[in-house]
């Protein structure tokens, strides 16, 4: 079984005096359903599952009245085998976009509060227009993702302690001892090749089969392309799809702000916006946003129409690109491309932390991957795919633009100098 910070959330949101209907947001395949039902198994002495797409005919249960009343009652009738105590039950409803007066029920069953529950689903930012009243103000929310780096390691056995100690290195900018180093070096590797989604982490843990867990990767990118046919309308079907398919391309680009015109020639943001945005509310894609000023606010300084596109599971990037791009990763052996990768980690590291994604480009000659707000003041991030003392763009970015903090993330151990920070990439979990 493979551990998860979400747990954790879930338990703080059962003590709550001020609880309300819970609502978990994720991808699919990230493993919602999993984790809830054990959450539900190890503490509730009852609880139902009602999951919509699996079981259609549970929708009719909220087409009448949806007071908890008439709701428990049809429960009951239409769920086999469940008994529904009032204070100790839970009711789990999976796949709730696939039901929108279920979620406008959410409303009432909080108000009531004799029941526990919790909603999840994996298009739930796209399907919200048929929501007829949307429970505002009634319910709480979590965002679920793929595992990350450090739920990684504790699948792979890497104790927290352990974990600890590289933080400590990391707080005292000491150096890790080598062999320490090296072994995370190579775990890191190994999460960009198999990425965070649970099935490919459990095989990988199991077994160490590359080549079963790109046969899951492929298999789960064939799933988003089957949620594209059957979810998206009309026209947005084939423009998400070709988004999707395109986005190996745009990271293949030395300059990778997203342009429309890859997609397809002579594409445009009135025609493919909708379809990004589509694809960002699936819980497939991070948007990356370039800064008109280095500086804070970074918001404030954000362009809403330049922006870079990553995906949320470089694992699935990888498993995107031809076969054998997982070995040339491991070796070491991706040429240009293999930059591409390596920011896509650190993108997909930075937004499970919660954070907003940004960078800097100045006249095509100047780029710093990210930049994050850190002790107070705009910190620049540059991502080096192998040890390469160069920070070209760092160093200029601090000099000209009064950057006060930089941060170069390489394959190198912790070192630095007057103006800049250099730490391993694996230390940017703790960024």
């Amino acid at each position: 079984m493979l551990k998860r910070k979400i747990y954790d959330d879930l338990m703080r949101w059962k003590s709550s005096n001020a609880k309300q209907c819970l609502v978990v947001k994720g991808a699919r395949q990230v493993g919602k359903t999993f984790i809830i039902e054990l959450f539900a198994h190890n503490n509730y002495k009852h609880y139902a599952t009602l999951n919509f797409e699996k079981n259609p005919a549970y929708k009719a249960i909220f087409d009448g009245d949806l007071d908890t009343e008439t709701l428990i009652k049809q429960i009951s009738l239409r769920v086999a085998g469940v008994e529904l105590i009032p204070y100790e039950t839970l009711l789990f409803f999976d796949e709730i976009q696939s039901c929108p007066r279920a979620r406008t029920a959410l409303k009432f069953l909080t108000q009531d509060g004799r029941f526990d529950v919790i909603a999840s689903g994996s298009l739930l930012g796209i399907n919200y227009k048929e929501v007829p009243s949307y429970p505002v103000g009634y319910v709480d929310h979590l965002e679920m993702h793929s595992l990350d780096f450090e739920e990684f390691l504790w699948a792979n056995g890497v104790m927290p302690s352990s974990i600890a100690d590289i933080k400590e290195y990391f707080i005292d900018k000491k150096a890790v001892p080598t062999a320490m180093h090296e072994r995370m070096i190579e775990l890191f590797k190994e999460y960009i090749v198999v990425g965070g989604m649970p099935r490919a982490v459990y095989e990988f843990v199991t077994n160490h089969n590359f080549a079963n867990v790109l046969k899951i990767q492929k298999a789960i990118i064939n799933d988003y392309i089957d949620d594209i046919a059957k979810y998206a309308e009309g026209a947005e079907k084939a423009k998400a799809r070709a988004c999707f398919l395109s986005i190996p391309k745009h990271l293949s680009k030395d300059y990778k702000k997203f342009q429309y015109s890859i997609v397809e020639r002579g594409g445009s943001a009135r025609k493919f916006g909708g379809s990004l945005m589509w694809l960002y509310d699936a819980g497939i894609i991070n948007f990356c946003y370039n800064l008109s000023l280095p500086e804070l606010p970074l918001e404030g300084n954000s362009k809403s129409d330049v922006f870079k596109v990553y995906m949320c599971d470089t694992g699935l990037l990888m498993a995107m690109l031809e076969e054998g791009s997982q070995v040339d990763i491991i070796d070491g052996n991706l040429g240009i491309y293999k930059g591409a990768i390596y920011e896509n980690i650190i993108a997909d590291i930075f937004a499970k932390s919660g954070k907003k994604l940004y960078y800097f480009e100045h006249n095509g000659n100047l780029e710093i991957d990210f930049f994050i707000r850190r002790n107070k003041v705009a910190t620049a991030i540059e991502v080096k795919s192998a040890e390469n003392t160069k920070a070209k763009s760092l160093e200029t970015v601090i000099a000209r633009y009064g950057v006060k903090h930089g941060i170069k993330l390489s394959t190198k151990n912790v070192g630095g100098t007057d103006t800049f920070d250099s730490l391993p990439l694996y230390m940017a979990m703790f960024l």
